[in-house]
């Protein structure tokens, strides 16, 4: 979503705001802007599109000053323009903003009965205009603090000073915020990552926390204004895993990343010496969990999904899924012997830390599987499991999918071990096989050139249909949704069996219908399915594991992957379709890291 930087610093900083920005894009936004104090006034720049227009507009003009703000703005209220992109500023302040004001338009009537008038559509120049009434009686703490009282829903805040030249006040809440430090300048952002090119020292607020930066000193205050000490947090950056190289763009360096991730994943958690998994401090002791609740949004609900299958196979723990916004609007019979397991690549995902709260707060035990270690999820959990898949920037997750995949499967298996649901023949057969799994990882990458071949089948296409059963029915959510999401081509996810119950009448002939069939107890029942779509005219497009079964003449493109075991078959039957939305995204011109209307980091419901 959203992303902000601020910098008080003792040179000019629109030069890096703009690189900081540009850390910001994969979040996802639709325009950009900057403010600064330049002699005594705000000097504000904003444009529609991308941040390297804004450059375009500094270098024409540019903006001295050695305070600033900057953001690239994901719509909300409003359409994407110049005049509703950030900074929204008047003759005495300037704002930058994410999140959601839910009380902006009652604000806003308000405001209007006193002669203030508004210049965009947008929920943010409330907090604007409200701060800049706060300081005619005020100095600017007080102003900010008074504002936050009168605001309903989330935000994180950066915001400048006319006539206080020398401070950035950020606020938070719901939405993420950091600051960083470094000598004679320190620094605002919505995440670690667009810092992390200029300072590896960071603190994060919390909730109803405020922060104060100059050049030479950050101060905190809580919601009760009291001065407070944040840790810092030294953060680690490997630039390699940060930059495209000499790839078309991140999506398909992170695809061919995937075996690399799965190996320092597997290493992690996996001595392979003394055949067991590292895994301690279970946050309940494992033979007294109850139920095991996987919650998650997008992406991170199918590999709750698949998870499902795994603990329901090899536990006898009950596995329970939910969507993270569904989650916590329901009335829930929440229960101290569950472990609730909050799935998140970014580790900031708004409902699914909304959720976590709601746990926190009724005093359940809650584990968080990220990709974000500093993330707030991972820091309001009991317990946590990085996925170390390294910086994803892709909006379109892959290889994080495939580490929250890897991670699930070595929870349950660690926790079947434990409570003695398998032997250790079979605990050590499948630490045996997860140190196998870079290697086949890396054999379905090699299936490229017979994906680029499907992909044009799909150019001419309308729609088009993915089907599983068991452990591939999530699978073929999740084919359908990297379709969706890179190529705008509509595309449906079905349970196979639930064809006769409606999904049918979409087939018509030449309708691309991906069938994901491997060997397993489904396989004959998932091929009876398919011919059911052959009759109707369905174009097939069938991927399996089963190298023993010939594939049918009526088949238009035919692919295997390396079989390792049944319950692998989810991670390795990903990597094809990943590469199948990918191409299919190329041929198609489409912008494949940064899809239309979508955002990487999703920081509002």
């Amino acid at each position: 979503m959203c992303g902000i930087i601020g910098i008080a610093s003792n040179r000019p900083v629109s030069t890096n705001i703009i690189n900081s920005l540009k850390k910001l894009e994969y979040r996802g936004y639709d325009s950009a802007g900057i403010a600064t104090i330049t002699d005594g006034y705000i000097n504000e720049k904003k444009c529609s599109g991308r941040v390297d227009e804004l450059q375009k507009i500094l270098l024409k003009t540019p903006s001295n000053g050695n305070i600033g703000i900057g953001h690239v703005r994901w719509a909300t209220h409003g359409i994407p323009s110049i005049v509703n992109a950030h900074p929204h500023s008047s003759d005495a302040v300037s704002v930058v903003h994410n999140g959601i004001i839910e009380n902006s338009d009652e604000i806003k009537k308000n405001l209007e009965t006193k002669n203030f008038k508004f210049k965009s559509q947008t929920d943010t120049e409330v907090i604007t205009l409200l701060i800049t009434e706060a300081l005619n009686d005020s100095k600017p703490l007080e102003a900010v603090f008074k504002t936050l009282k009168k605001l309903k829903g989330s935000f994180a805040l950066g915001i400048i000073f006319k006539n206080y030249e020398n401070i950035i006040i950020g606020a938070r809440r719901g939405s993420p915020l950091a600051v960083g430090y470094s000598n004679d300048e320190n620094f605002l952002g919505s995440d670690s990552y667009a810092l992390k090119s200029m300072t590896n020292k960071i603190s994060y607020l919390d909730d109803g926390e405020l922060c104060v930066l100059t050049k030479d000193n950050v101060e905190f205050f809580n919601q009760n204004k009291k001065k407070i000490n944040k840790k810092i947090h030294l953060v680690s950056e490997d630039l390699n895993t940060s930059e495209k190289g000499n790839f078309k763009n991140f999506m398909s360096k992170e695809i061919s990343e995937q075996p690399i991730t799965a190996k320092k994943c597997v290493s992690e958690y996996v001595d392979k010496i003394k055949k067991d998994i590292n895994i301690y401090n279970f946050p309940i002791k494992p033979s007294e969990i109850n139920k095991i609740v996987l919650i998650g949004c997008g992406t991170a609900y199918h590999s709750c999904l698949v998870a499902k299958y795994w603990f329901e196979e090899i536990t006898s723990i009950e596995a329970e899924i939910d969507v993270a916004s569904e989650f916590r609007y329901r009335n829930l019979k929440l229960n101290e012997k569950n472990l609730y397991v909050f799935l998140s690549q970014s580790g900031e995902t708004a409902d699914t830390s909304a959720a976590l709260d709601i746990c926190k707060k009724n005093k359940v035990k809650t584990c968080a599987i990220v990709n974000v270690v500093e993330s707030t999820i991972a820091r309001n959990a009991d317990w946590v499991l990085p996925i170390h898949a390294g910086p994803e920037i892709g909006v379109a997750s892959t290889k994080a999918f495939l580490g929250q995949l890897i991670v699930l499967f070595i929870l349950c298996l660690k926790l079947s071990f434990m409570r003695k649901d398998i032997n250790k023949e079979f605990y050590n057969s499948k630490i045996d096989d997860l140190t196998k799994l870079p290697d086949e990882i890396n054999k379905c990458l090699k299936s490229e050139t017979n994906i680029q071949l499907m992909a044009k089948e799909f150019l001419d296409a309308n729609g088009s249909m993915f089907l599983g059963r068991g452990f591939s029915y999530p699978i073929a959510l999740e084919g359908a949704l990297k379709l969706k999401e890179l190529s705008y081509l509509h595309a449906e996810g079905y349970p196979a069996g639930e064809m006769k119950h409606g999904p049918l009448a979409l087939i018509e002939d030449g309708l691309p219908v991906v069938v994901i069939a491997p060997k397993d107890k489904y396989f004959e029942k998932t091929l009876s399915n398919m011919q059911e779509v052959i009759a109707r005219g369905g174009k097939i497009f069938f991927f399996t594991d089963n190298k023993k079964k010939s594939i049918s003449e009526n088949i238009r493109f035919g692919l295997r992957v390396p079989f390792l075991d049944n319950l692998f078959s989810p991670i390795l039957l990903t990597v094809p379709l990943q590469l199948l939305a990918y191409h299919v995204a190329l041929l198609k011109n489409c912008d494949i890291d940064k899809p239309r209307n979508l955002a990487k980091s999703v920081t509002v419901e």
